[in-house]
């Protein structure tokens, strides 16, 4: 109970939670693109690895066993691929960024993305696994 000029009253209101996201999840599309900062990289180019995290309400799409109700993962990793192969970029995060923003105006269901754009050949003088950005994006 809380106590208001004198009155007594109960807070009977919950407090606020973000709804429960489902997601689905495309790992490795792969594509050859041009981004760099060097020259040799937007010449010859390299392998990029993207990985996309889609979150939206798969209820409806789960309740009716209807594509139309969902994202279509054959169709977006197609979309990711041909933005790898695109026009060249300086940096991963704004080819992060350009990916996220397409999965954001081309798919109205999902509520937020998570991208991240992998560039295993990154001219780095040293031994290394990966180099790797990730992005999360919402639409507020």
């Amino acid at each position: 109970m809380t106590t208001s000029g004198g009155a007594n009253t109960l807070n009977t209101e919950a407090p606020a939670r973000s709804p429960l996201r489902d997601t689905i999840t495309l790992t490795g599309i792969t594509a050859q693109g041009f981004h760099g900062v060097f020259e040799d990289e937007r010449r010859n180019g390299q392998p990029f690895v993207v990985d996309v995290v889609l979150h939206a309400d798969l209820r409806p799409a789960g309740l009716s066993d209807d594509l139309a109700q969902t994202a279509h993962y054959g169709e977006l990793a197609e979309q990711v691929a041909a933005i790898i192969a695109g026009e060249p970029l300086n940096l991963i995060e704004a080819l992060a960024e350009r990916i996220a923003g397409a999965v954001l105006a081309g798919y109205a269901g999902v509520d937020a993305v998570e991208v991240t754009v992998h560039k295993p050949q990154a001219p780095i003088t040293v031994p290394f696994g990966d180099v790797s950005v990730t992005i999360r994006r919402d639409r507020s």
